[in-house]
């Protein structure tokens, strides 16, 4: 990708979120070095990098879960705030409240953000024909399979309206089946609602069918290495000559540091 369809790519984005100088120690242990970059409102970003480069401290930071040591992070260019914005969060485990029943589950972060009653029942209605659960809305997480409980917990987070969906490798422990048909339903809810995604995975081929923009983490302390624009519609096939160029290019950029 030449820096003139880089530069393209850009031009066309509204930046969301602005990270500047980002860096993360833990005592002496650098982990993340003065990152820069922007996620672009309503993109679908990807995260990659060595085992062990930080890519889940890096998004811990991003969410606030963890203080930064150095740099910004900002929302619509205000300092990022789990207070004032709507940032939510899938993690690799799936995270579904089990006490709760699917609707329940969906209700539960709109109760939080105190929206009003009308609004919670209109939009909960909406997630449930999204995600293709109206008939479950009833059951709990355990009555579910591991792929109907995933769609449970993306429900939950879109339904907030999130200014930023972070999503930490969420499909990394389940089989190769289940994953392409989440992944499908990912592209379906993000293209549907023009959400802002920031998604890490460690699985290169995954990253490039889901991504407008794969950005590629250096080995501890983590920088970034490079971002790659996947400039291939939707919905991308596997055997596609340009997904495999691209696959394969990114795997080797991460493969010899």
């Amino acid at each position: 990708m030449t820096a003139d369809n880089k530069s393209a790519y850009k031009a066309k984005r509204e930046v969301k979120v602005s990270v500047k100088n980002l860096t993360k120690k833990y005592g002496d242990l650098l982990v993340l070095d003065n990152i820069n970059f922007d996620i672009y409102k309503g993109e679908l970003l990807c995260i990659v990098g060595p085992t062990g480069c930080g890519k889940t401290t890096f998004l811990n930071c991003l969410s606030r879960f963890i203080p930064i040591t150095e740099g910004t992070i900002d929302v619509d260019g205000v300092p990022a705030d789990p207070h004032i914005h709507n940032i939510a969060f899938v993690f690799q485990e799936v995270s579904a409240i089990p006490w709760l029943t699917v609707e329940d589950n969906i209700r539960f972060g709109l109760r939080i953000k105190r929206l009003p009653e009308d609004e919670i029942e209109k939009r909960v209605e909406r997630m449930l024909d999204i995600v293709g659960l109206t008939k479950y809305r009833t059951y709990y997480p355990q009555q579910l399979s591991a792929s109907m409980e995933q769609r449970v917990v993306i429900a939950r987070n879109f339904a907030i309206n999130p200014d930023l969906l972070l999503m930490d490798e969420p499909y990394g422990q389940l089989d190769v089946k289940l994953r392409y048909y989440l992944e499908d339903e990912l592209m379906r809810i993000w293209k549907e609602l023009g959400s802002t995604v920031a998604f890490i995975t460690h699985n290169i081929e995954e990253a490039v069918y889901l991504a407008e923009r794969i950005l590629i983490l250096s080995p501890k302390p983590s920088t970034i290495k490079e971002e790659v624009i996947v400039d291939l519609p939707h919905p991308r096939q596997f055997d596609d000559p340009k997904f495999v160029a691209l696959r394969d290019y990114v795997t080797e950029s991460i493969k010899w540091w």
